[in-house]
Protein backbone atom coordinates (compact mmCIF):
# COMPACT_ATOMS: atom_id res chain seq x y z
CA UNK A 1 0.00 0.00 0.00
CA UNK A 2 2.79 2.20 0.74
CA UNK A 3 4.25 2.71 -2.86
CA UNK A 4 1.03 4.14 -4.02
CA UNK A 5 0.80 8.07 -4.40
CA UNK A 6 -0.25 9.61 -1.44
CA UNK A 7 -2.95 11.74 -3.36
CA UNK A 8 -4.90 8.06 -3.73
CA UNK A 9 -4.65 7.35 -0.37
CA UNK A 10 -5.72 10.77 1.00
CA UNK A 11 -7.41 13.07 -1.20
CA UNK A 12 -10.82 12.44 -1.01
CA UNK A 13 -11.20 10.63 2.46
CA UNK A 14 -14.23 8.80 1.05
CA UNK A 15 -12.60 4.95 1.12
CA UNK A 16 -9.84 3.33 3.47
CA UNK A 17 -7.26 0.70 1.49
CA UNK A 18 -5.51 -0.69 4.67
CA UNK A 19 -2.32 -2.69 4.25
CA UNK A 20 -3.44 -6.77 5.29
CA UNK A 21 -1.00 -6.37 7.92
CA UNK A 22 -2.45 -3.31 9.91
CA UNK A 23 -6.00 -3.52 8.14
CA UNK A 24 -7.58 -5.15 11.33
CA UNK A 25 -5.78 -3.62 13.85
CA UNK A 26 -6.41 -0.17 12.32
CA UNK A 27 -10.04 -0.71 11.97
CA UNK A 28 -10.69 -1.67 15.38
CA UNK A 29 -8.15 1.29 16.60
CA UNK A 30 -11.16 3.58 14.87
CA UNK A 31 -13.73 1.74 16.10
CA UNK A 32 -12.48 2.73 19.82
CA UNK A 33 -12.05 5.92 18.91
CA UNK A 34 -16.00 6.56 18.08
CA UNK A 35 -15.71 5.98 14.29
CA UNK A 36 -17.66 3.81 12.65
CA UNK A 37 -17.23 1.31 9.61
CA UNK A 38 -19.37 0.54 6.83
CA UNK A 39 -17.93 -1.80 4.51
CA UNK A 40 -14.68 0.26 3.75
CA UNK A 41 -16.97 3.41 4.06
CA UNK A 42 -16.01 5.89 6.11
CA UNK A 43 -17.62 8.30 8.29
CA UNK A 44 -17.50 12.21 7.51
CA UNK A 45 -18.13 14.65 9.94
CA UNK A 46 -18.86 18.38 9.82
CA UNK A 47 -16.67 21.15 10.95
CA UNK A 48 -19.01 20.81 14.05
CA UNK A 49 -16.36 18.40 15.19
CA UNK A 50 -13.83 20.52 16.05
CA UNK A 51 -16.16 21.86 19.33
CA UNK A 52 -16.69 18.21 20.15
CA UNK A 53 -14.88 16.62 22.96
CA UNK A 54 -11.68 15.50 22.01
CA UNK A 55 -10.53 11.60 21.92
CA UNK A 56 -7.89 10.53 24.50
CA UNK A 57 -4.66 9.00 22.39
CA UNK A 58 -4.82 5.43 22.26
CA UNK A 59 -0.65 5.33 23.07
CA UNK A 60 1.48 6.37 26.17
CA UNK A 61 4.30 8.38 25.94
CA UNK A 62 7.49 6.01 27.23
CA UNK A 63 10.52 8.22 25.42
CA UNK A 64 11.51 11.77 26.00
CA UNK A 65 14.92 12.08 26.36
CA UNK A 66 18.07 12.41 24.42
CA UNK A 67 19.06 9.27 22.15
CA UNK A 68 22.74 9.22 22.89
CA UNK A 69 24.89 6.45 21.97
CA UNK A 70 22.33 3.67 22.55
CA UNK A 71 21.17 5.39 25.37
CA UNK A 72 18.16 7.67 26.29
CA UNK A 73 19.84 10.40 28.59
CA UNK A 74 18.66 13.98 30.38
CA UNK A 75 20.35 16.58 28.52
CA UNK A 76 23.16 17.70 30.41
CA UNK A 77 21.50 20.84 32.04
CA UNK A 78 18.73 19.02 33.23
CA UNK A 79 16.52 21.37 31.26
CA UNK A 80 13.12 20.34 29.83
CA UNK A 81 10.66 21.83 27.64
CA UNK A 82 6.94 21.04 26.91
CA UNK A 83 5.36 19.55 23.71
CA UNK A 84 1.91 20.13 23.27
CA UNK A 85 -1.20 18.87 21.82
CA UNK A 86 -2.52 21.25 19.03
CA UNK A 87 -6.22 20.01 19.32
CA UNK A 88 -6.49 21.31 23.17
CA UNK A 89 -3.13 23.65 23.37
CA UNK A 90 -2.52 21.46 26.72
CA UNK A 91 1.15 19.68 27.75
CA UNK A 92 1.24 16.26 26.94
CA UNK A 93 5.23 15.55 27.67
CA UNK A 94 7.69 17.41 29.18
CA UNK A 95 11.18 16.53 26.51
CA UNK A 96 14.71 16.79 27.58
CA UNK A 97 16.05 20.06 26.29
CA UNK A 98 19.33 19.62 24.04
CA UNK A 99 21.64 22.15 23.90
CA UNK A 100 25.67 22.93 22.58
CA UNK A 101 26.88 19.95 25.45
CA UNK A 102 24.47 17.79 24.18
CA UNK A 103 25.60 17.85 21.11
CA UNK A 104 29.06 17.92 21.48
CA UNK A 105 27.77 14.23 23.79
CA UNK A 106 26.25 12.96 20.41
CA UNK A 107 28.58 14.25 17.81
CA UNK A 108 31.00 12.55 20.04
CA UNK A 109 29.48 9.23 20.16
CA UNK A 110 28.98 9.54 16.32
CA UNK A 111 32.39 10.08 15.72
CA UNK A 112 33.22 6.64 17.64
CA UNK A 113 30.74 4.97 15.84
CA UNK A 114 32.21 5.90 12.74
CA UNK A 115 35.53 5.77 13.22
CA UNK A 116 35.94 2.57 15.53
CA UNK A 117 32.58 0.83 15.80
CA UNK A 118 31.16 -1.80 13.62
CA UNK A 119 29.02 0.18 11.22
CA UNK A 120 30.80 1.38 8.62
CA UNK A 121 32.64 -1.81 8.64
CA UNK A 122 29.98 -4.05 8.20
CA UNK A 123 29.38 -5.31 4.86
CA UNK A 124 26.36 -3.36 3.22
CA UNK A 125 24.38 -6.51 2.57
CA UNK A 126 24.87 -7.06 6.64
CA UNK A 127 23.53 -3.14 7.00
CA UNK A 128 20.39 -3.85 4.79
CA UNK A 129 19.44 -6.73 6.98
CA UNK A 130 19.24 -3.68 10.21
CA UNK A 131 17.23 -1.38 7.64
CA UNK A 132 15.11 -4.18 7.11
CA UNK A 133 13.77 -5.58 10.58
CA UNK A 134 13.45 -1.61 11.12
CA UNK A 135 11.18 -1.23 8.80
CA UNK A 136 9.29 -4.81 9.96
CA UNK A 137 9.33 -3.49 13.31
CA UNK A 138 7.09 0.07 11.98
CA UNK A 139 4.72 -2.01 10.51
CA UNK A 140 4.54 -4.14 13.85
CA UNK A 141 4.43 -0.66 15.62
CA UNK A 142 1.78 1.23 12.64
CA UNK A 143 -0.91 1.85 15.00
CA UNK A 144 1.13 3.23 17.86
CA UNK A 145 3.87 5.33 15.98
CA UNK A 146 0.84 7.10 13.69
CA UNK A 147 -1.90 7.39 17.00
CA UNK A 148 1.43 9.41 18.39
CA UNK A 149 2.36 11.78 15.49
CA UNK A 150 -1.33 12.64 15.34
CA UNK A 151 -1.17 13.37 19.07
CA UNK A 152 1.59 15.70 18.82
CA UNK A 153 1.39 16.80 15.31
CA UNK A 154 -2.54 17.19 14.95
CA UNK A 155 -2.44 15.78 11.23
CA UNK A 156 -5.56 13.16 10.74
CA UNK A 157 -4.81 9.58 12.31
CA UNK A 158 -6.23 7.84 9.35
CA UNK A 159 -3.58 10.13 7.15
CA UNK A 160 -0.61 8.55 9.53
CA UNK A 161 -1.93 5.30 9.68
CA UNK A 162 -2.89 4.39 6.15
CA UNK A 163 -0.10 6.49 4.60
CA UNK A 164 2.50 8.08 6.31
CA UNK A 165 3.66 5.45 8.59
CA UNK A 166 3.67 2.43 5.85
CA UNK A 167 5.32 4.82 3.11
CA UNK A 168 8.47 5.09 6.33
CA UNK A 169 8.27 1.68 6.40
CA UNK A 170 8.46 1.53 2.61
CA UNK A 171 11.45 4.24 2.45
CA UNK A 172 13.38 2.15 4.72
CA UNK A 173 13.56 -1.12 2.37
CA UNK A 174 13.76 1.24 -0.61
CA UNK A 175 17.01 2.10 1.07
CA UNK A 176 18.12 -1.28 2.37
CA UNK A 177 17.99 -2.41 -1.02
CA UNK A 178 20.40 0.36 -2.36
CA UNK A 179 23.09 -0.30 0.63
CA UNK A 180 24.81 -3.44 -1.81
CA UNK A 181 24.35 -1.56 -4.75
CA UNK A 182 26.53 1.86 -4.02
CA UNK A 183 29.90 1.57 -6.22
CA UNK A 184 32.62 3.52 -7.84
CA UNK A 185 33.84 2.86 -12.16
CA UNK A 186 36.82 1.66 -13.11
CA UNK A 187 37.61 4.98 -15.40
CA UNK A 188 40.01 5.04 -18.47
CA UNK A 189 42.57 7.52 -19.16
CA UNK A 190 45.35 8.50 -20.92
CA UNK A 191 48.85 6.66 -20.39
CA UNK A 192 49.63 3.48 -18.08
CA UNK A 193 47.36 4.08 -15.04
CA UNK A 194 44.76 2.17 -13.83
CA UNK A 195 42.14 4.43 -11.97
CA UNK A 196 38.98 3.83 -10.30
CA UNK A 197 36.87 5.58 -7.73
CA UNK A 198 35.13 4.50 -4.19
CA UNK A 199 32.24 5.85 -3.35
CA UNK A 200 32.77 6.41 0.32
CA UNK A 201 30.58 7.25 3.34
CA UNK A 202 30.69 10.89 4.76
CA UNK A 203 31.53 10.76 8.62
CA UNK A 204 29.29 11.97 10.90
CA UNK A 205 26.33 13.31 9.25
CA UNK A 206 24.07 16.28 11.04
CA UNK A 207 20.27 16.35 10.27
CA UNK A 208 17.75 18.71 11.50
CA UNK A 209 14.07 17.77 10.70
CA UNK A 210 10.80 20.04 10.32
CA UNK A 211 7.64 19.41 12.07
CA UNK A 212 4.64 19.03 9.23
CA UNK A 213 6.33 15.59 8.59
CA UNK A 214 8.35 14.35 11.31
CA UNK A 215 8.49 10.54 10.47
CA UNK A 216 8.59 10.91 6.75
CA UNK A 217 11.17 13.93 7.01
CA UNK A 218 13.35 11.10 9.14
CA UNK A 219 12.99 8.65 6.66
CA UNK A 220 14.25 11.15 4.01
CA UNK A 221 17.05 11.81 5.62
CA UNK A 222 18.38 8.64 8.12
CA UNK A 223 17.43 6.11 5.47
CA UNK A 224 19.93 7.45 2.72
CA UNK A 225 22.83 8.20 5.05
CA UNK A 226 22.62 5.25 6.73
CA UNK A 227 22.52 2.97 3.53
CA UNK A 228 25.97 4.79 2.65
CA UNK A 229 27.78 3.76 6.03
CA UNK A 230 27.62 7.15 7.64
CA UNK A 231 26.41 7.94 11.41
CA UNK A 232 23.95 10.47 12.67
CA UNK A 233 23.21 12.96 14.70
CA UNK A 234 19.51 14.30 13.99
CA UNK A 235 17.73 17.15 15.80
CA UNK A 236 14.16 17.00 16.04
CA UNK A 237 11.47 19.93 15.35
CA UNK A 238 10.92 21.40 19.08
CA UNK A 239 7.03 20.99 18.18
CA UNK A 240 7.14 16.96 17.51
CA UNK A 241 9.82 15.90 19.04
CA UNK A 242 8.36 12.22 20.04
CA UNK A 243 7.56 9.63 17.17
CA UNK A 244 11.56 10.36 16.45
CA UNK A 245 12.27 8.84 19.86
CA UNK A 246 10.00 5.59 19.43
CA UNK A 247 11.09 4.91 15.86
CA UNK A 248 15.10 5.64 17.57
CA UNK A 249 14.55 3.13 19.82
CA UNK A 250 13.31 0.30 17.20
CA UNK A 251 16.05 0.58 15.39
CA UNK A 252 17.95 -0.19 18.55
CA UNK A 253 15.82 -2.94 18.74
CA UNK A 254 16.42 -4.20 14.77
CA UNK A 255 20.09 -4.49 16.04
CA UNK A 256 21.66 -0.67 14.70
CA UNK A 257 24.97 -0.48 16.82
CA UNK A 258 25.74 2.13 19.46
CA UNK A 259 26.41 5.61 17.92
CA UNK A 260 25.07 4.87 14.96
CA UNK A 261 21.76 7.23 15.14
CA UNK A 262 21.85 10.19 17.94
CA UNK A 263 18.26 11.91 18.51
CA UNK A 264 18.26 15.20 20.28
CA UNK A 265 15.64 17.39 21.42
CA UNK A 266 15.93 21.02 21.44
CA UNK A 267 15.74 24.52 20.01
CA UNK A 268 17.03 26.15 16.76
CA UNK A 269 19.26 28.59 17.94
CA UNK A 270 20.76 26.02 20.59
CA UNK A 271 21.29 22.59 19.49
CA UNK A 272 20.36 23.53 15.57
CA UNK A 273 22.91 25.93 15.40
CA UNK A 274 25.55 23.26 17.64
CA UNK A 275 24.91 20.82 15.11
CA UNK A 276 25.22 23.15 11.84
CA UNK A 277 28.44 24.83 13.05
CA UNK A 278 30.16 21.90 14.67
CA UNK A 279 33.59 21.18 13.54
CA UNK A 280 33.39 17.52 13.65
CA UNK A 281 30.13 17.22 11.63
CA UNK A 282 31.45 16.36 8.18
CA UNK A 283 27.63 16.96 6.03
CA UNK A 284 24.50 18.72 7.31
CA UNK A 285 20.90 18.16 5.37
CA UNK A 286 18.43 20.38 6.94
CA UNK A 287 14.57 20.62 6.11
CA UNK A 288 12.53 23.72 7.29
CA UNK A 289 11.62 27.43 6.31
CA UNK A 290 14.09 29.42 3.39
CA UNK A 291 14.98 32.05 6.41
CA UNK A 292 16.38 29.49 8.40
CA UNK A 293 18.07 27.59 5.76
CA UNK A 294 19.99 30.62 5.02
CA UNK A 295 21.10 30.71 8.55
CA UNK A 296 21.87 26.71 8.67
CA UNK A 297 24.26 27.22 5.37
CA UNK A 298 26.06 30.62 6.67
CA UNK A 299 26.85 28.30 10.31
CA UNK A 300 27.81 25.48 7.91
CA UNK A 301 30.24 27.87 5.77
CA UNK A 302 31.80 29.67 8.78
CA UNK A 303 33.02 26.51 10.60
CA UNK A 304 34.19 23.64 8.68
CA UNK A 305 32.65 24.77 5.17
CA UNK A 306 30.50 20.93 5.63
CA UNK A 307 28.58 20.53 2.39
CA UNK A 308 24.77 21.32 2.91
CA UNK A 309 21.34 19.82 1.10
CA UNK A 310 18.76 22.00 2.03
CA UNK A 311 14.45 21.53 1.50
CA UNK A 312 12.76 24.66 2.08
CA UNK A 313 9.43 26.51 1.07
CA UNK A 314 7.86 26.83 -1.86
CA UNK A 315 4.48 29.09 -3.37
CA UNK A 316 4.10 25.98 -5.79
CA UNK A 317 1.32 26.81 -9.38
CA UNK A 318 -1.38 24.97 -9.92
CA UNK A 319 -2.18 25.31 -13.59
CA UNK A 320 -5.88 24.42 -14.26
CA UNK A 321 -5.88 24.24 -18.39
CA UNK A 322 -9.39 25.56 -20.42
CA UNK A 323 -10.18 21.92 -21.05
CA UNK A 324 -9.61 20.31 -17.71
CA UNK A 325 -12.76 18.29 -15.99
CA UNK A 326 -13.62 20.94 -13.59
CA UNK A 327 -15.13 18.71 -11.40
CA UNK A 328 -11.93 16.11 -11.33
CA UNK A 329 -9.62 19.92 -10.74
CA UNK A 330 -11.97 21.58 -8.31
CA UNK A 331 -10.78 18.12 -5.94
CA UNK A 332 -7.23 18.26 -7.35
CA UNK A 333 -6.69 22.03 -6.28
CA UNK A 334 -8.23 21.12 -3.09
CA UNK A 335 -5.96 18.39 -1.98
CA UNK A 336 -2.86 20.09 -3.55
CA UNK A 337 -3.69 22.85 -0.93
CA UNK A 338 -5.41 21.61 2.07
CA UNK A 339 -3.48 18.41 1.99
CA UNK A 340 -2.16 18.18 6.03
CA UNK A 341 -3.86 21.22 6.98
CA UNK A 342 -2.03 23.19 4.15
CA UNK A 343 1.07 22.59 6.38
CA UNK A 344 3.32 21.18 3.11
CA UNK A 345 6.15 23.40 1.66
CA UNK A 346 5.09 21.94 -1.84
CA UNK A 347 1.21 22.81 -1.15
CA UNK A 348 -0.44 24.42 -4.89
CA UNK A 349 -1.00 27.63 -3.00
CA UNK A 350 -1.13 29.61 -6.39
CA UNK A 351 -4.42 27.93 -8.20
CA UNK A 352 -4.08 29.44 -11.71
CA UNK A 353 -7.46 28.94 -13.14
CA UNK A 354 -8.15 30.11 -17.24
CA UNK A 355 -10.23 32.56 -17.66
CA UNK A 356 -13.20 30.58 -19.52
CA UNK A 357 -13.51 28.50 -16.47
CA UNK A 358 -12.91 30.60 -14.16
CA UNK A 359 -16.48 31.43 -12.56
CA UNK A 360 -17.59 27.53 -12.08
CA UNK A 361 -14.13 26.69 -10.69
CA UNK A 362 -14.57 29.27 -8.14
CA UNK A 363 -18.22 28.09 -7.30
CA UNK A 364 -17.00 24.76 -6.80
CA UNK A 365 -14.19 25.20 -5.03
CA UNK A 366 -16.05 27.26 -2.63
CA UNK A 367 -18.37 24.53 -2.37
CA UNK A 368 -15.44 21.58 -1.84
CA UNK A 369 -13.76 24.05 0.81
CA UNK A 370 -17.65 24.21 2.73
CA UNK A 371 -17.28 20.17 3.07
CA UNK A 372 -14.36 20.09 4.17
CA UNK A 373 -14.51 18.00 7.44
CA UNK A 374 -12.79 19.53 10.23
CA UNK A 375 -12.25 18.63 13.78
CA UNK A 376 -10.46 16.66 16.17
CA UNK A 377 -8.07 14.42 14.09
CA UNK A 378 -8.59 10.83 15.73
CA UNK A 379 -12.12 11.12 14.79
CA UNK A 380 -12.60 8.78 11.80
CA UNK A 381 -13.62 10.75 8.33
CA UNK A 382 -11.90 13.71 9.63
CA UNK A 383 -9.80 15.63 6.84
CA UNK A 384 -8.36 18.19 8.57
CA UNK A 385 -6.71 19.05 12.04
CA UNK A 386 -5.40 22.01 13.79
CA UNK A 387 -2.34 23.91 12.84
CA UNK A 388 0.41 23.17 14.66
CA UNK A 389 0.83 25.66 17.21
CA UNK A 390 -0.10 29.52 18.45
CA UNK A 391 2.07 31.21 16.16
CA UNK A 392 1.65 29.21 13.18
CA UNK A 393 -1.98 29.44 13.64
CA UNK A 394 -1.57 33.66 14.21
CA UNK A 395 0.45 33.34 11.04
CA UNK A 396 -1.84 32.46 9.33
CA UNK A 397 -4.73 34.08 10.18
CA UNK A 398 -2.32 37.47 9.58
CA UNK A 399 -2.26 36.49 5.97
CA UNK A 400 -5.73 35.90 5.70
CA UNK A 401 -6.41 39.24 7.05
CA UNK A 402 -4.17 40.17 4.30
CA UNK A 403 -6.18 39.02 2.05
CA UNK A 404 -8.69 40.94 2.80
CA UNK A 405 -7.30 44.17 3.63
CA UNK A 406 -5.91 43.60 -0.19
CA UNK A 407 -9.47 43.39 -1.73
CA UNK A 408 -8.90 39.63 -2.81
CA UNK A 409 -12.47 38.45 -2.48
CA UNK A 410 -13.10 35.91 0.42
CA UNK A 411 -15.42 32.93 -0.77
CA UNK A 412 -15.75 31.28 2.62
CA UNK A 413 -13.80 30.50 5.75
CA UNK A 414 -11.45 33.44 7.20
CA UNK A 415 -11.58 32.69 10.80
CA UNK A 416 -10.60 30.38 13.89
CA UNK A 417 -13.06 27.09 14.34
CA UNK A 418 -14.10 27.04 17.95
CA UNK A 419 -12.33 28.07 20.72
CA UNK A 420 -10.19 25.68 21.99
CA UNK A 421 -7.26 24.61 19.83
CA UNK A 422 -5.03 25.67 16.63
CA UNK A 423 -8.39 25.14 14.20
CA UNK A 424 -8.92 27.40 11.21
CA UNK A 425 -11.55 27.28 8.73
CA UNK A 426 -10.54 26.46 5.06
CA UNK A 427 -10.22 29.36 3.44
CA UNK A 428 -10.57 30.46 -0.34
CA UNK A 429 -10.05 34.02 -1.83
CA UNK A 430 -11.09 34.93 -5.39
CA UNK A 431 -9.51 37.76 -7.27
CA UNK A 432 -6.34 36.85 -6.43
CA UNK A 433 -3.62 39.32 -7.60
CA UNK A 434 -0.27 38.74 -7.94
CA UNK A 435 1.23 41.20 -5.80
CA UNK A 436 -0.58 40.30 -2.87
CA UNK A 437 0.66 38.70 -0.20
CA UNK A 438 -0.96 35.69 -0.48
CA UNK A 439 -0.04 35.20 -3.51
CA UNK A 440 3.77 35.85 -2.74
CA UNK A 441 4.52 34.40 0.53
CA UNK A 442 4.73 31.08 2.06
CA UNK A 443 1.23 31.08 4.09
CA UNK A 444 1.54 27.54 5.06
CA UNK A 445 -2.26 27.19 6.19
CA UNK A 446 -5.44 25.90 4.34
CA UNK A 447 -5.69 29.14 2.78
CA UNK A 448 -6.35 28.91 -1.03
CA UNK A 449 -5.57 31.55 -3.45
CA UNK A 450 -7.27 31.48 -7.20
CA UNK A 451 -5.64 33.49 -9.74
CA UNK A 452 -7.52 33.88 -13.22
CA UNK A 453 -5.43 33.33 -16.81
CA UNK A 454 -5.78 34.00 -20.49
CA UNK A 455 -2.58 32.68 -22.25
CA UNK A 456 -0.55 29.60 -21.55
CA UNK A 457 2.71 32.15 -21.83
CA UNK A 458 1.20 34.42 -19.40
CA UNK A 459 0.76 31.74 -16.87
CA UNK A 460 4.39 30.48 -17.88
CA UNK A 461 5.77 33.80 -16.90
CA UNK A 462 3.66 34.96 -13.72
CA UNK A 463 4.34 31.08 -12.52
CA UNK A 464 7.81 31.61 -12.59
CA UNK A 465 7.86 35.29 -10.77
CA UNK A 466 8.68 33.96 -7.56
CA UNK A 467 11.28 33.39 -5.42
CA UNK A 468 10.91 29.49 -5.15
CA UNK A 469 10.76 26.71 -7.56
CA UNK A 470 9.70 23.73 -5.53
CA UNK A 471 7.10 22.16 -7.12
CA UNK A 472 3.90 23.21 -10.00
CA UNK A 473 1.01 21.22 -11.03
CA UNK A 474 -0.85 20.97 -14.44
CA UNK A 475 -4.20 20.20 -15.15
CA UNK A 476 -5.05 19.69 -19.30
CA UNK A 477 -6.19 16.85 -21.27
CA UNK A 478 -3.84 18.41 -24.02
CA UNK A 479 -0.40 16.85 -24.02
CA UNK A 480 1.15 19.41 -26.07
CA UNK A 481 0.17 21.70 -23.17
CA UNK A 482 1.40 19.60 -20.75
CA UNK A 483 4.55 19.28 -21.99
CA UNK A 484 5.00 22.91 -22.72
CA UNK A 485 4.47 23.71 -19.42
CA UNK A 486 6.40 20.70 -17.70
CA UNK A 487 9.24 22.27 -19.51
CA UNK A 488 8.92 25.96 -18.98
CA UNK A 489 7.79 25.66 -15.43
CA UNK A 490 11.16 26.23 -13.04
CA UNK A 491 10.54 23.76 -10.49
CA UNK A 492 11.74 20.83 -8.69
CA UNK A 493 8.83 18.58 -9.42
CA UNK A 494 5.67 18.80 -11.90
CA UNK A 495 2.82 16.70 -11.26
CA UNK A 496 0.75 16.94 -14.55
CA UNK A 497 -3.19 15.56 -13.87
CA UNK A 498 -1.87 14.23 -10.29
CA UNK A 499 -0.30 16.20 -7.02
CA UNK A 500 1.72 15.08 -4.04
CA UNK A 501 3.08 11.53 -6.02
CA UNK A 502 5.77 10.66 -3.17
CA UNK A 503 7.18 7.34 -3.96
CA UNK A 504 10.38 6.77 -2.80
CA UNK A 505 12.70 6.30 -5.52
CA UNK A 506 10.95 9.81 -7.25
CA UNK A 507 13.79 12.41 -6.10
CA UNK A 508 12.20 15.59 -4.75
CA UNK A 509 13.95 18.96 -4.38
CA UNK A 510 13.82 22.76 -5.48
CA UNK A 511 14.74 25.34 -7.83
CA UNK A 512 16.00 28.81 -6.73
CA UNK A 513 15.21 29.52 -3.29
CA UNK A 514 13.74 26.61 -2.57
CA UNK A 515 16.30 24.59 -1.79
CA UNK A 516 19.95 22.55 -2.66
CA UNK A 517 20.37 18.72 -3.85
CA UNK A 518 17.52 16.26 -4.08
CA UNK A 519 16.32 13.92 -1.59
CA UNK A 520 14.75 10.40 -1.74
CA UNK A 521 15.28 8.02 -5.21
CA UNK A 522 19.26 7.36 -6.17
CA UNK A 523 19.77 11.27 -6.17
CA UNK A 524 19.85 11.13 -2.45
CA UNK A 525 22.62 9.03 -2.33
CA UNK A 526 24.99 11.81 -3.69
CA UNK A 527 24.35 13.55 -0.53
CA UNK A 528 26.28 11.00 2.15
CA UNK A 529 28.91 9.97 -0.34
CA UNK A 530 32.40 11.08 -0.99
CA UNK A 531 33.76 10.05 -4.15
CA UNK A 532 37.23 9.02 -4.12
CA UNK A 533 39.49 8.56 -7.37
CA UNK A 534 42.71 6.01 -7.32
CA UNK A 535 45.12 5.63 -9.82
CA UNK A 536 47.94 2.90 -9.71
CA UNK A 537 50.56 3.01 -12.75
CA UNK A 538 50.92 0.05 -14.93
CA UNK A 539 53.94 -1.48 -16.43
CA UNK A 540 53.59 -3.14 -19.75
CA UNK A 541 50.12 -4.08 -19.37
CA UNK A 542 48.83 -5.92 -22.12
CA UNK A 543 46.37 -3.21 -23.15
CA UNK A 544 44.71 -0.13 -21.94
Amino acid sequence: MAARRISQLLSRSLYLSPSPSSSSSSSSLLRSLGGSVSGNRITRFSTSAAAEEVITPPVEISFTKNLINGHFVDSASGKTFPTYDPRTEEVIAHVAEADKEDVDHAVLAARKAFDEGPWPKMTPYERSLILLRFADLVEKHNDEIAALETWNNGKPYEQAAKAEVPMLARLFRYYAGWADKIHGLTVPADGNHHVHTLHEPIGVVGQIIPWNFPLLMFAWKVGPALACGNTIVLKTAEQTPLTALLVGKLFHEAGLPPGVLNIVSGFGPTAGAAIASHMDVDKLAFTGSTSTGKIVLELAARSNLKPVTLELGGKSPFIVCEDADIDQAVELAHFALFFNQGQCCCAGSRTYVHERVYDEFIEKAKARAVRRSVGDPFKKGVEQGPQIDGEQFEKILKYIRSGIESNATLECGGDRLGSKGYFIQPTVFSNVQDDMLIAQEEIFGPVQSILKFKEIDEVVKRANATRYGLAAGVFTKNIDTANTLTRALRAGTVWVNCFDVFDAAIPFGGYKMSGIGREKGVYSLNNYLQVKAVVTPLKNPAWL
